[in-house]
């Protein structure tokens, strides 16, 4: 018989099939595995092939991240990068020491602040300008969802106290309706729009910086949840088809081309037009990402039910829905019958209803396919609606990370949320229950890609080692999952939903030898050490991406 390229051999291996069965070998050549076994695996071993021994450290399938931003993340690490910071104190010293290295650049740009770091959520351009006066200065939070602008900015995209909120957005104001230097949502295309273009070189080189960021934590394929042009970044599509022309696009991408909430159903044709003209190599925009709502610390997540005012009394605000239920309703069905997956965006009870309703809309019309539309973050989901994921083959994409106590979910969410509502956040254990597929990504660079330590979160309902920001209770712990369903879901429930789960997401024979290797097998340690799980090395096709300094 040949001999292997590569053997895996003297640690658990965690298969994420069916069965979860356990493995101690593995045998790779020519990309793919082809041997899955016990200890004796000597007869795949040559004088070429390569050994890999594990000593009693855990392999397993390459993570699939199915919610993530990687040219976004990487422009933001080759920007003002504030996302390791966290205070307004910190955010300030760093945002001026880049201002003074760069003295180039027309505009200062980045972001990654906390919103916990402010009063209300909200920075003020009177604070920025103690540290950048001299040019514009656009800082988008880690969600993405709101920037930090100086006067500068304000005054050159001409917004003043008569400037009116867009229909998607709204103006941070003082008593008196001036802006103060916050804009959320919709609004931040107020200033953006007047953003330098980045080169595609640099995008490029964003992509790649990026991409070897993911392969640290074990990442080998993805959903990119934006493809177009959104936020100051630009489309990152350029980008991946220069990667694969040029053979550095090493991991497996799904594109999710960007739905504009501007316009209506007449933009499907230039989204089948893009969908044949972005793909290449290992890259493919199979996907069309709806984003139907915004976050509920900013009010804008759409909700069923008003806000409260933090005092457990209604508002008259209950959220934005971006794309009118009737225009979604008609969109969705036209989508999946030319074949689109649909990867929404809902973090409110409304925005999870309306997008159930859509899909129902779709097979009502279309009958069932298989284009696996799924709904990312889920923050908030009613319990009527819970079942209908399963009932519709719609699969919860989730974001576990965020479903731990923090002082951004304590101080701006749980007060305005109120009861019940806050007891129906990140509902893993119920969607579980009712036989719902399970996927699972990061929205980095929203929060850390670190597949681990979401899954600590998800199995302990607790923020990972290194994650804490004080001391808290676990966070609805009756919603926790165990670790081998999270474990799947971050490998073969995200491969499913990328389509890839015919060649990746499980350790089997035939499929690719993408796979990883963790510094222990997090199954024989203490649950609350989950999160401390590091990846040693990640291989693609067999073939090492990324190797840490003590592996």
């Amino acid at each position: 018989m040949p001999h292997a390229d590569l053997v895996f051999t003297g640690g658990p291996v965690f298969t994420a099939n069916t069965v979860r069965s356990r493995a101690r070998s593995v045998a790779v050549s020519g990309g793919r595995i082809v041997a899955v076994g016990g200890d004796d695996i000597r007869e795949w071993i040559g004088p070429r092939t390569e050994v890999v021994d594990l000593s009693g450290r855990m392999l397993v399938p390459g993570f699939q991240d199915a919610h993530v931003h990687p040219v976004w993340g990487g422009l933001d690490m080759l920007r003002c990068d504030l996302a390791e910071l966290s205070t307004a104190a910190e955010y300030l010293d760093a945002i001026g020491a880049y201002a003074a290295a760069h003295p180039e650049d027309e505009w200062v740009l980045g972001g990654g602040w906390q919103m916990s770091a402010f009063p209300g959520g909200t920075p003020t351009a009177a604070a920025l300008d103690t540290v950048v006066a001299d040019r514009p200065a656009f800082l988008p939070n880690r969600d993405g969802h709101g920037a930090w602008v100086n006067s500068a900015a304000l005054r050159l995209a001409g917004i003043d106290r008569n400037t009116p909120d867009p229909a998607d957005g709204r103006i941070e104001r003082d008593a008196d309706g001036n802006p103060t230097g916050t804009l959320h949502e919709g609004a931040m295309g107020l200033v953006n729009r007047l953003l330098p273009e980045e080169p595609l070189e640099r995008l490029t080189e964003a992509l790649l910086v990026g991409q070897r960021y993911l392969h640290s934590f074990g990442i080998t394929a993805w959903q990119d949840a934006i493809v177009g042009s959104y936020g100051d970044a630009g489309d990152p599509g350029p980008a991946y088809l220069s990667a694969a022309a040029a053979g550095t696009l090493t991991a497996r991408v799904v594109g999710a081309i960007w739905w504009d909430r501007a316009a209506g159903i007449e933009q499907i044709p230039d989204l089948v037009a893009k969908r044949e003209r972005y793909r290449g190599g290992r890259f493919a925009t199979t996907t069309i990402k709806i984003m139907q709502d915004g976050v509920p610390e900013n009010f804008t997540a759409s909700m069923l039910e008003p806000y409260c005012d933090g005092h457990g009394h209604f508002t008259d605000n209950s959220g934005i829905s971006f794309v009118a239920p009737e225009i979604l309703n008609e969109a969705v069905p036209l989508l999946d019958a030319a074949g689109f997956q649909v990867h929404f965006h809902a973090i409110g009870d409304r925005a999870v209803r309306e997008c159930l309703d859509a899909v129902e809309h779709a097979i009502a019309r279309n009958g069932r396919g298989d284009n696996r539309h799924h709904i990312a973050h889920i923050q908030v989901v009613h319990p009527d609606d819970i079942p209908r994921f399963r009932q519709l083959d719609v699969a919860a994409n989730m974001q576990s990370l965020w479903a731990a106590l923090e002082p951004q979910m304590v101080d701006l969410t749980l007060p305005f949320l109120g009861e019940p509502r806050s007891a129906w956040q990140y509902p893993f254990g119920d969607l579980l229950r009712t036989g719902a597929v399970l996927a699972a990504g990061s929205d980095w660079s929203v929060t850390s890609p670190d597949p681990m330590a979401a899954i600590h979160v998800a199995v302990n309902r607790l923020a990972a080692p290194g994650f804490e920001e004080g001391e808290y209770d676990a966070f609805l712990p009756e919603q926790a999952i165990d670790l081998a369903t999270s474990l799947t879901a971050y490998t073969a429930g995200s491969a499913w939903v990328n389509h890839l789960d015919h060649v990746t997401g499980t350790v089997e024979v035939g499929k690719y030898a993408d796979l990883a290797v963790l510094d222990r097998d997090p199954f024989e340690g203490p649950v609350d050490q989950i999160g401390a799980t590091r990846v040693l090395q990640t291989f693609v096709e067999g073939e090492r991406v990324y190797a840490s300094d003590d592996a």
